[in-house]
């Protein structure tokens, strides 16, 4: 088993990738690509990438043909949902509130985590998943609840996104167990690859890829590279070795790095009502999160 260190590092740096995403992504919506134009590219890029890595490193035979539908499945939450109202959302909302709204995952990844594992949800984590929620939607509706504004729908459908991805990572934990990293990844990406095309297509036939800056290219790049390849790379290995909830602390970091990124480079605000509305989801994950008798383990 891999040292503590590489783990948390791991997590760490996938934290950072995703907390710069916000702000680069933006760079490419809606002026040079369709939040739906950037997913086509993403995952048909990404599914490459994948498979040619893992032939390069001899691959490995699926065991049972029931398993390609269990890859399916986690495609569905892991790559077609989560993709779509990302990019979706983030393109209605900004950066700082979408990254706050992540930070509601390992409340999602409790609930999932009771429905589907049957874990036991405690009184403390009830009142932390009602105060994470009510921070959450108190965020969601800062401009009215009204599905016509466009921040408000933004930041729904980035709940959608982070319920969806902690289905996933639930999910996908025992997969982790029967087979390698890159065997796992390459299935769900290319399931999920057909299933968000239909979506995508259009919009990438239309791309005006003369009309792309610089600045645009590099966005693009690291949305495919580094957002797609690497940080879906290390957060599933990171899985072989931790539970889920680890990896959905490290979330936490995210609006951290998103928020000095985007008012250094993007010149955006961080409101007195934000923080208030982060504190409240914050202290949330903390009743949700703490358990005394196992801070020193996985």
């Amino acid at each position: 088993m891999p040292s503590k260190l590489k783990i948390h590092s791991a997590l760490l740096t996938v934290g950072l990738i995703y907390g710069a995403n916000y702000s680069i992504a933006k760079v490419l919506m809606p002026d040079f690509i369709s939040p739906y134009g950037i997913i086509a590219i993403r995952v048909l890029v990404g599914t490459a990438m994948f498979w040619l890595v893992h032939a390069i490193q001899g691959g490995e035979k699926i065991k049972y043909k029931r398993d390609y539908f269990h890859f399916a499945f986690l495609a569905i939450f892991g790559v077609a949902i989560n993709q779509l109202m990302f990019f979706k959302g983030l393109n209605l909302t900004n950066p700082i509130s979408a990254s706050i709204i992540m930070t509601t995952s390992p409340i999602t990844v409790l609930i999932v985590s009771y429905f589907v594992l049957k874990e036991r949800i405690t009184t403390k984590k009830v009142i932390g998943i009602m105060l994470g929620a009510t921070g959450a939607l108190m965020l969601i509706g800062a401009d009215g609840f009204s599905f016509a504004s466009d921040t408000f729908f933004g930041n729904f459908l980035i709940l959608i996104n982070a319920t969806s991805y902690s289905f996933y990572l639930v999910k996908v934990k025992p997969t982790m167990m029967r087979y390698q990293t890159l065997t796992v990844v390459k299935w769900v990406f290319l399931f999920g690859s057909f299933m968000v095309l239909p979506f995508g297509i259009g919009d990438l036939l239309t791309v005006n890829w003369a009309g792309f800056t610089t600045e645009a290219w590099f966005s693009l790049l690291y949305v495919v590279i580094a957002t797609t390849f690497f940080a879906y790379l290390l957060n599933a290995w990171a899985l072989n070795f931790v539970n889920p909830s680890l990896v959905g602390y490290y979330i936490y970091l995210q609006p951290v790095f998103s928020t000095i990124i985007a008012v250094v480079f993007r010149n955006d605000v961080l409101t007195f009502t934000q923080l208030a509305y982060t504190s409240i989801i914050f202290f949330g994950v903390f009743l949700v999160s703490y358990n005394p008798s196992k801070q020193n383990s996985f």
